[in-house]
């Protein structure tokens, strides 16, 4: 087969990652946050988020120079690593994560929608579900004509969406008042310090989610033209992502008082804004939800199907998806994901917090990557094949990887009982593509210790579906 073309230069690879990160998140940050702690908790936060998505961002950066046979990113470094079992639990993760956040895009967007059309509620309607199965389809059928057009495509509408944000954040700096800010900073009320701890625990998952999509350009390093703008097209697109995730959410606690944040409905930096400067400021969020939502989508839908076609093409996933379109395009993947995505809008019905739960529920889901790829990292640095030219660099990089991993065991961890009886759920049953793969290639489906991991997976499966259907835990 004919080596693929490379189309992403150092532009497009950067839109890619603002793209995929600079989505709904922004536009429901400011309630999201008010309903786990005030300024202080969120300064901590942010700082642990920041340090944390940083060594993350140096790793992918580092592991694109010293492993450019692996250019799959997310599930070739976890398999390189770990195993093939542990490989295929990254990709199947990333991927299922991929799909429940692309869901919480036609949520948020019906959501908004649904303050002009009532029919469209909270975006879980079957009103809402019709029209957000329709975009789904027709995003399909644009990816369908080629990556590079999509790619392109997406470029521009990451611009456009930049937009309406940064005058967003003007608004909010013009509406900012001290003392209101001052009132929130403890978290209101009578919260004092001695509750930080468990705010910032609380506002963990909330920062993982506004920073998915950092692994934008290592995800699509076979079609870069230069293997050295995956890592600063990651490091690029962090650094401009996070200060506008910063300024906003920091802002809002100077234009209304927590509880008041909290209460809003998402969108909630519609209802941020309209208390600064009208019904207008609402409007403007309304348009940046749909041009943002839209750029995301596209942005994501490329990630999904491309991380499936990888793991087929490494033999970790069925063959089937390792099929490719006469344009080169995953065919097959997208497929599977753009059904996947309208699976779960349709299980959306059934859900009274649709929003919140999928994107919680994403969070988990590709943390279990992020700790695989930050555990490689940290391997090949412990035993000295992480590249590093000098003593210090060796040492430098075993920094950023340990980091890097102790911060996504931590999120793990901050991320609740909950959600990761949720995840393990999908995860065990979605194991079933990884035994067809392996009977595919007339191997054992899994090592000793895979299946000690496969069984534990099972256990914590078996628990979240008794805890589910018994009440004891509800998603």
């Amino acid at each position: 087969m004919p080596e693929p073309k490379k189309p992403l230069s150092l532009p497009l690879l950067t839109a890619v990652v603002v793209g995929s990160m600079l989505a709904s998140g922004m536009f429901t940050l400011p309630a999201s946050f008010a309903n786990a702690t005030g300024p202080l908790g969120l300064l901590i936060a942010w700082s642990i988020a920041a340090v944390g998505m940083l060594a993350l961002a140096l790793v992918f950066q580092h592991l694109a120079q010293r492993r450019p046979d692996l250019n799959a990113g997310v599930f070739a470094y976890a398999k390189a690593g770990f195993g093939p079992y542990p490989g295929f639990l990254s990709a199947l993760g990333y991927w299922a994560g991929i799909c429940l956040l692309n869901v919480t895009y036609f949520v948020l967007v019906k959501a908004t929608l649904g303050g002009i059309v009532p029919g469209f509620g909270d975006g879980n309607t079957v009103q809402a579900v019709a029209v957000s199965s329709v975009l789904l389809w027709g995003v399909h059928a644009v990816i369908l004509r080629g990556v590079k057009e999509a790619a392109m495509i997406n470029a521009v509408v990451t611009m456009a969406k930049v937009i309406p944000i940064m005058l967003a954040v003007i608004i909010l700096a013009l509406g900012f008042q001290r003392q209101v800010f001052v009132g929130n900073f403890w978290g209101g009320g009578l919260y004092h310090w001695v509750d930080i701890p468990a705010q910032v625990r609380g506002a963990m998952l909330i920062t993982v989610y506004a920073f998915i999509g950092i692994e934008g350009a290592s995800v699509f390093s076979r079609y870069a033209k230069r293997r050295k703008d995956v890592g600063l097209a990651t490091l690029l697109g962090l650094a401009g992502v996070a200060s506008l995730f910063f300024l906003v959410t920091l802002l809002s606690y100077g234009v209304m008082l927590r509880p008041d944040l909290a209460a809003l409905r998402q969108p909630s930096l519609a209802g941020v804004l309209e208390a600064v400067v009208g019904r207008w400021g609402a409007w403007l969020v309304g348009l940046g939800i749909v041009v943002s939502v839209t750029g995301a989508f596209l942005a994501r839908s490329l990630l999904a199907a491309e991380v499936l076609w990888s793991a087929a093409r490494a033999d970790t996933m069925p063959a089937c998806f390792a099929r490719e379109s006469p344009r080169r395009v995953p065919a097959a993947a997208l497929w599977l994901s753009s059904a996947s995505v309208q699976g779960f809008l349709i299980l959306t019905l059934f859900a009274e917090e649709a929003y919140t739960v999928a994107f919680k529920l994403t969070s988990a889901m590709l943390l279990v990557p992020y700790l695989l790829v930050a555990g490689f990292a940290l391997k090949l640095a412990w035993q000295g094949g992480g590249g590093g030219e000098t003593a210090a660099a060796r040492r430098r990089e075993l920094v950023q990887a340990a980091v890097a991993t102790v911060f996504a065991a931590f999120l793990i961890w901050a991320a609740g009982l909950n959600y990761l009886l949720g995840a393990a759920l999908i995860y065990a049953a979605g194991t079933v593509l990884f035994v067809v793969a392996r009977r595919e290639q007339r191997r054992p489906p899994f090592a000793k210790h895979e299946a000690a991991l496969f069984g534990v997976l099972l256990m914590l499966a078996a628990a979240a579906v008794y805890a589910l259907s018994t009440g004891v835990i509800g998603l």
